[in-house]
Parts: C-alpha cells; sequence; structure tokens
C-alpha cells in the first residue's frame, strides 16, 4: 500500500509542513484542524460554538476530497485551551456525529496555533472505490 496525501481548496491550507489528510488503505488521516476560513486563511470570529462549526465543515470538505464523509469517523480527538468549552462543543460534535459515535479523546492544552481556542483530528474510514482502491 501506499500513502498520499490530500488537498482541497475548501479548508484551510496547511500552516507548516505537514498534509491536510493523508490517504492510507481504507483510512483517511486528517491533520488538526482549526476554525480557518479557508477563502481568508483568517480565524473565524464568534463564540465556540461558531468556531466549532467551521472546524467540522474544514474537516467534512477534506473527507469529501478524499472521497469520503466525516460522519464516517472511526476516531477524533479534540484540542480544546479551555475544558470550560467542553459541553458546548459537544453540542455542536452531535450535529456532525450520530450513533455509534466516533472513538473520541479529548484534551486541554496550554495554546494552539494562531491562537485558536479548539482543533480536532480525525480519522475516517474509507469506502474500496469500484476500482478497488487501497
Amino acid at each position: 500500500m501506499t500513502r498520499s496525501a490530500v488537498h482541497t481548496d475548501q479548508a484551510p491550507a496547511a500552516i507548516g509542513p505537514y498534509s491536510q489528510a493523508v490517504h492510507f488503505g481504507h483510512l483517511l488521516f486528517v491533520s488538526g484542524t482549526l476554525p480557518v476560513d479557508p477563502r481568508t486563511g483568517q480565524l473565524v470570529g464568534g463564540d465556540i460554538e461558531a468556531q466549532s462549526r467551521q472546524v467540522f465543515r474544514n474537516l467534512a470538505a477534506i473527507a469529501e476530497a478524499a472521497g469520503g464523509q466525516l460522519a464516517d469517523a472511526v476516531k477524533v480527538t479534540v484540542f480544546l485551551t479551555d475544558l470550560g468549552d467542553f459541553q458546548r462543543v459537544n453540542g455542536v460534535y452531535r450535529e456532525w456525529f450520530g450513533e455509534p459515535f466516533p472513538a473520541r479523546s479529548t484534551v486541554q492544552v496550554a495554546a494552539l496555533p494562531l491562537g485558536a481556542p479548539l482543533e480536532v483530528e480525525a480519522i475516517i474510514a474509507l469506502a474500496p472505490s469500484p476500482a478497488g482502491r487501497a
């Protein structure tokens, strides 16, 4: 099996030497994604719910670029600079995921790139294509 980078202009560009996501086998490993508007490259304003929605829109765009969908995530990791936002982020999370929910970890961190309040990464199961995508 080979690994390949996934990129879409519908999600923010990487801000360092990494790929938005890497496709390997039937899995998509999506890098940590910030609440950045892909058109402006800037953090979106608003409350933690608005910022969470932007993060999940970005993750969904990357999943779709790889031929998948965010709903097929098998593992999600949420990084928060304030665990006091945990319940509010959970509310938005439920808008994107249903049962069976992906496995998940949520951790508080001291800081995130660009001063963002949250970052989310995901591992997404991709269905094999009719052509037998590896």
